[in-house]
């Protein structure tokens, strides 16, 4: 049970949230618990009635629960946000004394709805809970899934869907929409106010650091590099890289349209409002950079009170971005083929490697399964294109390290288990439809991603081609 929340956010001026009470529907009944989540975190949950305890603790009841307050660059076009559709219950500090937002998402009306309802469908719940969580265990800074919560209401959308809640736990919600809500909207003493409180929570070791601002810029475009990269090694597409969802703490989160990668094509787009492939999966990276550029826009002001300077300062820091992003990208693709260091010479291996991936419409993930030779019955290293790549590969790793070297770091760097989109679909389907069966096995699946031992042919089987050429995601809204 969760004695007490704290409230730290509500230290910064009020503009930047206001007050509301999460609906949790007329008959809450759990459906999904994280109860290994919950063990982490020292968080003791108990069902009664098939209740989270905490959902009625009194204490909470009188709580100053709140929606956020922020702005972002939607698909290139800046607008006013908030919190729409999720509520802040509060602050959890951990037994080892970190923080964590704990918030509730599709807890109904908010001033920030812009006309929606603020409710959750259950299929779109589920689909997060089982994305953060495979995120997780496959090594990526992200968001967790705590809960899921029927509400015992409907939802209506394109038909009726049953409505859910899902519990979110997050080192920080702030976003660079954040910064560009106070950047915007309000004064300049509202933006150090958020600074201040962002380097004292996530940041304290650059608060005494010569330029803050600065500093924040630099740390945030290092994690967000760290995560993206991240995304790009196992396959995974965003779908809405706004700046609403681009999170200081550098962790991923709003599981909307997202989905996987099956064969490789880097102009890959699953989202059904990504119309013109904004984010597809190779433009990651160069919308990661703009939207930086618009955080840094957003902290101006505060690197120095003479704009020349500061455009000047902020400027030096995003030409940074395209050398830092290079080094770490094929450092991570180099990982993969198990080569443990970087050069520059070596890149071409990588870029030769995807263009006769493109070229024959190779699985991106069962490619790397196949070169680290662990799991028998793959074709691909039989193909013609790949045979003079694959000696160039070889006399590379025979001049560097040991074959089984190789081995083991690809091993830890490509998963045997990605969550492949039909599968999440059949998984959520049967869920909705009241058999948890698949659900629950595939999540088993989802937390033992590397796990080489024994590999599943279902769960690392390429669908139908034609399914991921018509299939699409959705924000679940």
């Amino acid at each position: 049970m969760i004695k007490q929340l704290e409230y730290s956010y509500l230290t910064l001026p009020n503009n930047f949230y206001s007050l509301a009470k999460p609906d949790w529907g007329v008959a809450p009944k759990v459906v999904l618990l994280n109860d290994m989540l919950a063990e982490e975190l020292g968080i003791y949950l108990k069902k009664s009635e098939e209740y989270i305890d905490f959902i009625f603790n009194k204490e909470l009841e009188a709580a100053p629960t709140f929606a956020q307050a922020y702005a972002g660059h939607q698909f290139g076009y800046f607008t006013m946000l908030g919190d729409g559709r999720a509520i802040m219950l509060g602050e959890y500090i951990t037994p080892d004394k970190k923080r964590l937002d704990i918030q509730i998402k599709g807890a109904g009306n908010t001033i920030y709805s812009r006309r929606g309802d603020g409710k959750a469908t259950f299929k779109s719940m589920l689909r997060e809970f089982l994305i953060s969580e495979a995120m997780h265990y496959l090594n990526i800074p992200t968001s967790r899934s705590l809960a899921i919560i029927k509400t015992g209401e409907p939802v209506f959308r394109e038909t009726i869907h049953e409505g859910a809640l899902l519990i979110r736990i997050m080192q920080s919600h702030i976003r660079v929409g954040t910064f560009e809500f106070a950047r915007y909207f309000l004064k300049t003493e509202d933006l150090q106010a958020l600074l201040t409180y962002v380097l004292r929570r996530l940041y304290p070791d650059l608060e005494k650091s010569e330029n803050p601002a600065l500093s924040l810029l630099q740390k945030v475009m290092e994690k967000q590099i760290e995560v993206v990269t991240h995304w790009m090694r196992v396959g995974f597409i965003h779908g809405v890289m706004n700046t609403d969802n681009v999170a200081i703490s550098g962790e991923t989160f709003d599981y909307g349209p997202c989905a996987f990668m099956n064969t490789y094509n880097p102009n890959t787009v699953f989202s059904s409002i990504d119309t013109y492939g904004r984010y597809a999966f190779l433009n990651q990276p160069k919308i990661l950079k703009w939207n930086l550029v618009k955080f840094a826009e957003a902290l101006l002001p505060l690197i120095h009170h003479n704009t020349q300077r500061a455009v000047h300062q902020a400027q030096e820091v995003i030409d940074s971005f395209d050398d830092l992003w290079n080094e770490k990208y094929y450092c991570m693709m180099l990982n993969k083929l198990g080569i443990p260091f970087y050069q520059p010479s070596l890149t071409k291996l990588v870029d030769n490697l995807l263009a006769i991936m493109f070229k024959n419409q190779l699985d991106y993930n069962n490619t790397f399964l196949a070169l680290s030779q662990v799991i028998p019955g793959m074709d691909i290293l039989k193909l013609p294109d790949l045979q003079s790549w694959l000696e160039q590969w070889k006399y590379i790793i025979d001049n560097t390290v040991s074959f089984l070297e190789a081995q083991n770091l690809m091993k830890r760097n490509n998963p045997v288990y990605i969550p492949r989109n039909h599968l999440v679909e059949k998984a959520l389907e049967e869920t909705i439809h009241g058999d948890e069966t698949f659900f629950k096995e595939f999540l088993i699946i989802l937390k033992n991603p590397y796990d080489y031992s024994s590999p599943q042919k279902l769960f690392i089987s390429s669908p139908d081609k034609h399914f991921d050429n018509t299939y699409q995601t959705f924000c679940g809204t």
